[in-house]
């Protein structure tokens, strides 16, 4: 098992998810992704998507004033 980190909070929507389900698609099952992601759209819909496309959502910590981890496993 293997922790990838991603940053994506200088992209925007739809990118956000498009990046992470890229990130999540190319690891092992058990693998787990922490995406730094942005308030708003991003905080919004990446967990949710990654949820309905059958990936665990296990943890949304925040991490400066606009700033999240989010923590996905495959």
């Amino acid at each position: 098992m293997s922790t990838v980190k991603l940053d994506i909070t200088k992209e925007h929507c739809p990118m956000t998810f498009v990046k992470t389900k890229i990130a999540l698609e190319r690891m092992a099952v058990g693998d787990v992704l922490e995406v730094l992601l942005t308030t708003g759209e991003p905080l919004d819909n990446v967990p949710k998507s990654a949820t309905e496309q059958g990936y665990t959502v296990h943890s949304t910590t925040q991490i400066s004033a606009d700033v999240y981890q989010v923590t996905i496993s495959k």
